[in-house]
C-alpha cells in the first residue's frame, strides 16, 4: 500500500513500507507529519499593531481638506496631514510618481511600453529620486502601488489590457519568425511573466531598502475576480473562481516579497445593501486573507482592505448605508484584516456642497461606526487574547462580526475647546464574552502563543520559530522505519 500527500506541488510519496507490519505505524506517522505541516501553514504568527492597542485601524485616504478638515480624529479615524494622498501615514503612488513605469497610453508606449521593453535601470534610479520626494526618511506608514496598466500574469491581460499580450507575441515574432503561433504565444507568455515578475519585485525590493519601515505593496493585489454578481445575479455565490486562486498561487513570488497585502471591495450601487454585495466583499477578503499565509514571511501579512465610503459609478457623493459599513468595514475587522483604508476622489470636495454632504455623513453614520469597531476589536484582543494578539472568525462564511452590544455600551462626545472625541463607554456582558468564545479566535502576535496568546516564547528555539522543524523529523523516522 502506498500512502501519499498532495501537497502544493503536485503528489509527493512519502511511505512505502518495506515491512507489512510497520503499515499502520507508517500510515500513522505519515497523517502527523501532513496534519502537522498543515497546522504550522495556517498558525502565522501576526506583526504587532502599528499603533499601541489598535488591532484595526481604518484609514481616510480622500483629499478633502479644501475647504476645512473634517477632524476625523474625533472617531479614530486615521489620516494624513491636511487629509492628503501622500503623507507621514499613508502614501499612494500612482502612474508617474515611482519611477518610470512601462505601459500603453491611448495606444502609444510609455517608458517602453511593456515590461520586456523597460529600462530597469532608469526605473530604478528615477524611483529613488521619487521615494526621497515624496515620503520622510523615517516613514513607517503605508506605502501603496497603484499601477493597473498591465497585470503581472500574461493570461490576466484580456480586453483592453490585451495589447500587451499583443506586443509580447509581436517581439518573439520578430527573433523567431518561422515559429508556429502556438510556440510565439508560448513564449510570449514565458517572457512577459518573468519580465514582469522582475520589474514587481525589484521595485518591492527598492522601496524596502530605501524606506524598511514601511508597509509595501501594490494595491489590488490580490484580486480574486469575482465580478460575475451581474451576470450570474440568481446563484452569485461570491466564490473566487478556481482559476483565479490557481493563479493567485502562481504569484507565490509577489506574496513572498510584499510587506502588506491591499485587496480592494469598492461597492457598486448595484449591490446597495444586498446579500451580493456581502458575498462579494467576503470572498475578496478571504482569498487576502489566505494568500497573507503563503508567503515565505514567518509572519502573516497584514491585510488593508481599500473600500469606500460611497458606491462607485454613481453621480452622487450618497455614503453606504449601515448595512453596507458591515460588509465592508465589519466584515474585514471580523475576518483579521488589520485596516481598512478609505479611498475617494477630488469630488468630495469639489464644492462646499459635496464637503458638507460628506461631513454630515462622516459625523452621524460612517465615524460611529468606526469607532463601534475598532473599539470591539480591542476588546476582543484583550478580552479573548490577552491583549498579545487579534481576533477573527473560526469560520469565515458566518455571519458574525465584532460590533458592540447596544444594551451595555452608549456613545459619548466630549468636547475640549474646539477639538471633540467621541467613543464608547460600557462593559462586555457575559453573554458578549460567550459570543466572543464561541465566534472568534486568536491569532497570536509574534513572541505569543497558545489559544489565548498567553503564553510568552522566552526563547525561540528552532521549533517554535520554524513550525515545519518537527514534520520534517517524523518524516526522517518515517524514512529509516519504513
Amino acid at each position: 500500500m502506498d500512502w501519499s500527500w498532495r501537497g502544493l506541488g503536485g503528489q509527493l510519496r512519502l511511505c512505502k513500507p518495506s515491512h507489512p507490519s510497520l503499515c499502520p505505524l507508517c500510515a500513522t506517522l505519515c497523517l502527523l507529519a501532513i496534519a502537522h505541516a498543515a497546522q504550522a501553514n495556517s498558525t502565522k504568527h501576526a506583526l504587532p499593531p502599528r499603533m499601541k492597542d489598535q488591532p484595526f485601524q481604518v484609514y481616510w485616504n480622500i483629499p478633502t481638506a479644501k475647504f476645512s478638515t473634517l477632524q476625523l480624529e474625533e472617531f479614530g479615524i486615521v489620516t494624513n496631514e491636511r487629509e492628503e494622498f501622500i503623507g507621514e501615514n499613508i502614501t499612494i503612488f500612482y502612474v508617474g510618481q515611482l519611477g518610470k513605469y512601462p505601459h500603453y497610453n491611448n495606444g502609444q508606449p510609455v517608458d517602453g511600453g511593456f515590461p520586456q521593453n523597460a529600462s530597469l535601470k532608469g526605473h530604478t534610479e528615477k524611483m529613488k529620486i521619487d521615494v526621497q520626494k515624496y515620503l520622510s526618511r523615517n516613514f513607517k506608514g503605508l506605502a501603496v502601488i497603484d499601477w493597473e496598466e498591465w497585470r503581472p500574469l500574461y493570461q490576466r491581460n484580456w480586453g483592453k489590457k490585451n495589447i500587451y499580450r499583443e506586443k509580447s507575441q509581436e517581439l518573439v515574432q520578430v527573433k523567431h519568425p518561422d515559429w508556429s503561433p502556438t510556440q510565439i504565444r508560448e513564449q510570449a507568455q514565458k517572457e512577459f511573466d518573468k519580465a514582469a515578475r522582475n520589474f514587481m519585485r525589484q521595485t518591492l525590493m527598492l522601496g524596502q531598502a530605501l524606506r524598511p519601515q514601511a508597509l509595501w505593496g501594490f494595491y489590488l493585489f490580490p484580486d480574486c475576480y469575482n465580478y460575475h454578481y451581474g451576470s450570474q445575479f440568481a446563484e452569485f455565490s461570491g466564490l473566487c473562481p478556481a482559476i483565479e486562486i490557481k493563479r493567485n498561487n502562481q504569484l507565490r513570488w509577489l506574496w513572498s516579497q510584499s510587506d502588506a497585502l491591499y485587496p480592494s471591495v469598492y461597492l457598486e450601487e448595484s449591490l446597495k445593501s444586498s446579500e451580493r454585495g456581502k458575498l462579494y466583499a467576503r470572498w475578496r477578503i478571504h482569498e487576502a486573507m489566505r494568500l497573507s499565509l503563503v508567503g515565505d514571511s514567518e509572519h502573516a501579512l497584514p491585510v488593508y482592505v481599500y473600500s469606500r465610503s460611497n458606491y462607485m459609478v454613481t453621480q452622487t457623493l450618497r455614503g453606504l448605508t449601515r448595512l453596507d459599513l458591515i460588509h465592508t468595514i465589519g466584515q474585514s475587522a471580523a475576518m483579521g484584516a488589520r485596516g481598512v483604508i478609505l479611498w475617494g476622489g477630488i469630488d468630495f470636495s469639489r464644492t462646499k456642497a459635496n464637503y458638507q454632504e460628506v461631513r454630515n455623513y462622516v459625523k452621524s453614520i460612517l465615524g460611529p461606526y468606526v469607532r463601534n469597531v475598532t473599539t470591539a476589536v480591542h476588546l476582543c484582543s484583550r478580552f479573548l487574547c490577552f491583549k498579545h494578539g487579534l481576533c477573527y472568525r473560526k469560520h469565515p462564511e458566518q455571519d458574525v462580526y465584532l460590533h458592540l452590544n447596544k444594551k451595555t455600551y452608549h456613545l459619548v462626545t466630549q468636547r475640549k475647546g474646539k477639538a471633540s472625541s467621541t467613543y464608547f463607554k460600557g462593559h462586555l456582558s457575559s453573554r458578549d464574552k460567550r459570543q466572543m468564545r464561541a465566534h472568534f479566535k486568536c491569532q497570536c502576535y509574534k513572541g505569543w502563543k497558545g489559544i489565548q496568546c498567553n503564553h510568552y516564547k522566552k526563547s525561540l528555539a528552532c521549533r517554535e520559530e520554524h513550525p515545519l522543524f518537527s514534520s520534517a523529523l517524523l518524516l526522517l523516522i518515517i524514512y529509516f522505519l519504513c
